[in-house]
């Protein structure tokens, strides 16, 4: 649920694109929290403002859009959208790697905005759940991980089977009110 209206950055070097582009946002019901002129300045304004989403110029001077995108992406700032007069195919494959979730082509209209900010912040909410999931996942192997190492320690220093050696491990871990990899690393760190 909205709290309020979704926030905005603007980097585009040419200025009456730029104001065309923040009037419409406007109108739409966003607000533009800033608005920059080179890809420098839109790295450092999404980095202060946290906006929902990113509008960039592909050309700009000082930095251009595609190196700018790449860094908001990195640091998981924000969604990025591309706005540039460049339709070719190598260009928008370069924004792709560059990590940007829209891209419109020069001239757009206010009838164009909304689906690309909507889906690009969509995009973005289904990519931050999936590392999430991703880095649960790691975390569970690496867990199971230390438990097989400590099983195997268990069978082979005190000669129990691998049932047994579980069955050590968790009545451990139920006593001490651990996790069976905390008490795994426990007995790895033992030996």
């Amino acid at each position: 649920m909205l709290v309020g209206p979704r926030t905005v950055v603007v980097a585009e070097d040419e200025t009456l694109i730029r104001m065309d582009l923040v009037e419409m946002l406007g109108e739409l019901g966003y607000e533009v929290v800033g608005q920059v002129g080179d890809g420098e300045q839109a790295v450092a304004l999404a980095r202060q403002l946290s906006p929902d989403v990113v509008f960039l110029d592909v050309a700009m001077p000082i930095r251009d859009g595609l190196s700018a995108a790449e860094e908001i992406v990195a640091a998981k700032l924000a969604p990025v959208v591309m706005v540039t007069a460049f339709s070719q195919a190598e260009v928008v494959a370069k924004a792709a790697s560059a990590g940007a979730l829209g891209y419109l082509v020069k001239p757009f209209g206010a009838s164009d905005l909304t689906p690309a900010i909507e889906l690009a912040i969509a995009r973005w909410a289904q990519l931050q759940e999936l590392e999430a999931q991703v880095a649960n996942l790691q975390e569970r192997v690496a867990a199971r991980e230390v438990v097989e190492r400590a099983k195997v320690w268990l069978q082979s220093e005190l000669g129990l089977t691998e049932a047994a050696a579980f069955t050590w491990l968790r009545r451990q871990a139920t006593d001490g009110r651990l996790t069976l990899a905390e008490v795994a690393a426990r007995v790895l760190a033992d030996t």
